[in-house]
Order: structure tokens, then sequence, then C-alpha cells
């Protein structure tokens, strides 16, 4: 590095990255911080279905970075990396700014992977970002529109059938939630919802196979055939091409092809170019081209870089990709950044994994805590709530947050009941189970902080 500078930067906005920000700011960590991600706003991606649904709000899910940073003192670049020169401590932006570091993050999560399946890319619609949801929202209330018009009842089922290609918890958690949502706005403009068609379609025999939830499989089996449109499941079904129009697909070596308006790709991840394309050999890499991080999630051959979230493995050990192990990637991180910086050496990071949420309706979900319990229905659809409110980022965040989903779910969605004695039973009952919800987590995040106090 041609002139040294005392400066972290991390590259990538997501739980990882922006949760190392953050607690580098609670560390009062010694150095300047600059956090780049080429988009304006943070996305909780675990709580984008509520906000697709429209049971939650932008503020709640998708909010400003710099809103979230706002009094932090960690500099937020909003660009992209073009490249990174490890050997110079170097990166460069796309909009031709160069920045040298002291120490690096690398946060900058993964990519959706369409393993070249013919128009998949081109005519599927991904969830994975605030744009994505925005592009689905629009889309499927014209084909609702277009159907409800229609008289040609072959016409009407093509504009009402939805595929969601893929059985792990994003595409059981999406087609649980359009099962319940479709009907609900068709049937909102005239139509019967009893023509709403969700077809869920998997490669492998079983959903959430070789998946962190697997034990929940026969809930959300269960779960899947309750909600108000019955969710088809297609499994051991390839799919082989998608148009705008069809899926075509392979199910016992016999092609066949469904008629739908809509596919929704909820299935597989790549490694990010910016990793792939770095100078680190692959005896430093894992089988999927992830960095290869020391336990103090360093890199190998790089200590003063460090790595975490989808983008690196660390060696000799196996965590699930999930929201969960990338926050608390980002508060490790910071951790060994603040001790390194005081002249003190790092500490093997500590994950501690708490269960599993998933989402399985409006106001379903199932809670596996610790592997020691399960709760689904709405209460487990509570506790799934309380627990990701108490993972956003900031504290202020936290309570506007919460303060804006209480009311919407004791004051306004329960409101409906024209008995007031049955308003006031059915809101204590909802407020029990925020109640419920709420302190489980906190509990959880009291475990968790003992654990890792330790």
């Amino acid at each position: 590095m041609n002139n040294p500078v005392y400066q972290t930067i991390i590259i990538g906005g997501g739980f990882t990255g922006l949760f190392a920000a953050l607690h580098l700011t609670h560390n009062h960590y010694p150095r300047s911080v600059i956090l780049i991600d080429p988009n304006e706003r943070f996305c909780f991606k675990p709580l984008l279905y509520e906000y697709f649904s429209g049971q939650m709000e932008p503020m709640q899910v998708v909010p400003r970075y710099e809103e979230l940073l706002q009094g932090s003192g960690v500099i937020f670049v909003q660009d992209a990396v073009q490249a990174i020169n490890l050997q110079e401590q170097e990166i460069q932006l796309i909009s031709g700014t160069i920045y040298n570091y002291s120490n690096l993050v690398l946060a900058v999560g993964s990519i959706t992977n369409y393993f070249g399946i013919t128009g998949a890319k081109e005519f599927a619609f991904p969830l994975w970002s605030q744009q994505d949801a925005i592009a689905l929202d629009r889309h499927l209330r014209y084909c609702l529109q277009q159907a409800i018009q229609t008289e040609d009842k072959e016409s009407r089922k093509h504009l009402l059938t939805v595929v969601v290609v893929g059985g792990g918890p994003s595409g059981v958690e999406m087609a649980a939630t359009l099962a319940d949502l479709l009907p609900y706005w068709y049937a909102a403009l005239g139509g019967d919802q009893n023509e709403i068609r969700i077809i869920l379609l998997n490669h492998g025999k079983e959903i959430l196979e070789g998946d962190i939830n697997s034990h929940l499989r026969q809930t959300a089996m269960d779960q899947l055939q309750e909600r108000a449109t019955k969710v088809e499941l297609l499994l051991g079904c390839k799919a082989k091409g998608i148009t705008p129009s069809t899926v075509e697909y392979e199910q016992e070596n016999q092609t066949k092809t469904i008629q739908s308006a809509t596919t929704i790709w909820a299935t597989g991840s790549s490694t990010h170019p910016l990793i792939k394309n770095l100078a680190i050999p692959q005896e430093n890499r894992d089988s999927h081209g992830r960095l290869l991080v020391t336990p103090t999630l360093q890199l190998l051959d790089f200590p003063e870089v460090f790595a975490g979230g989808d983008c690196a493995a660390i060696e000799n050990s196996s965590l699930p990709p999930t929201a969960q192990v990338a926050y608390q990637q980002g508060a490790e991180i910071a951790h060994n950044l603040t001790a390194l910086a005081l002249g003190q050496q790092p500490r093997p990071a500590k994950i501690n994994l708490r269960g599993t949420l998933l989402k399985l309706g409006l106001e379903n979900a199932a809670a596996n805590i610790y592997d020691k319990f399960e709760v689904d229905g709405e209460l487990g659809h509570l506790i799934r709530q309380g627990t990701y409110l108490e993972l956003l980022p900031t504290p202020i965040h936290n309570f506007k947050a919460t303060a804006e989903w209480l009311k919407d779910e004791i004051f306004q969605q329960h409101l409906g009941i024209t008995e007031s004695g049955k308003v006031i039973v059915r809101a204590a009952q909802i407020a029990g189970g925020v109640a419920i919800g709420v302190l489980a987590a906190r509990k959880l995040m009291e475990i968790l902080g003992e654990d890792n106090s330790k």
C-alpha cells in the first residue's frame, strides 16, 4: 500500500456488513469506517414477504442507510466496487474513486443462480430486494385485473396460475404467502378466489431437503394445504425452460408444460462475481468458490481482511447461510477489528444457532426454538415477527418498527368485529401474543448475549 491510511472499509451493506459497521460504532472503534453498497436502502430480507404483502411499511423493512447510520460516524458511499487489489490494499469503485484501507470487510453476499435454465433470468421473478417486490406486486395485480375482465375460462386460468420454482425455505414461504394473499386480492376485485392456482415446483422429492428447516417439513406440508388456496406440490420435477406464459419441466424423464402468467424464482444462489474475481487460489476457497476464513473470520493469506455471510466459509465448519449467522458474524468481525486496533488478539467467532423461523401464510408461521420446542399458527407468526423486530439494526429503528407493527396488529387488523366485547377480547389475545413473541425474542437475545460473553 503506497499511502497507509488507518481506515476500515466494509463492502456490502447486508446483515454482516451493516451490523459490523454498527457494532464498530458501539465499540468506539478508533478508526474511520466506510460502508460501501450500490443500493440506497438496507433490505431486511426475512421480512420482505411482509413488505410485499403490505403487512409492514418500507420504513420497517427497507430503511435508508443514511437513516440507519445517522450519528454513527460511519461514512456511507452508494457505489459498486469494480476491483479489489489485496496486495496493495486498494479498492476501485465503478465511479472511478479509489480507496486504500488498513482493514477490509468483505460482506457482499451471494447472487441468484439460474443454473443455465433457458428464460429463467429473463422471465422469472426473484424476490431479493425492494425493487423485486415492487415489480412482482405490479405484475400480479395486473394479472388479476386482466383476469377479472376476461370471460374466456382458459385465458383466465392462465392469468391466475402462479408457479414458484424451488422447495427450499424461500419457495415455501413465497408459496404460502401468495396462497393467502392472492385469493384476498382477487376476491376484493369481485373474482372467484377458487380460481387462483399456486404451484410449488421442486427438483427434489421433498421440500426443505438438506435445509436447516428440514425438521419443519411436515408442519410446512400441512400448512401449505390449509391456506386460502391449497398449494399444489410438484416434487421431483426439474425446471427446463421458462417463457412469459409457460414453465417447462421434466418429471420421470417426461417433459411437461404448465401454462402460467407468473413464474417466481426461489431457488439457488451463486458466489458473487467480486469474490470470484479476487486473487485467491482455489485451495483457499470451498467447493462453491466462497472464501475460506479462519475461526476469527480473517482470510487465510490476508489477515487484515475479514469476510462473513454468504461469501465466506469457516475452515472445518459448516454454518447455514441465514440472517442469524450473518448478523452474528458482523458483530464478531467488529469485535476483532476493535481488538486489533487496540493491539489485542482477535478471538474465534462464536455463532449460536437459535432455532428456525418459517413463514407459512399471512398470519401463520412455525418457530422452532433451539430445537427444543415448536410453535406454529398465529402464535408462531407473532414469535417470528417479535424475533425479527428485535434484530432490526438500530434501537431507534427497532422502536419505530415495533410501534408501527403493534398498532397494525392490535388496532387496525382486528377492529372489524362489530361487538365491542369481542373487539376487546380479540385485541387482548393479540396483545398477549405480541407480548409473548417479543418477550420470547428478547429472552433469546439475552441467552445469545450470555453465550457470546463466555
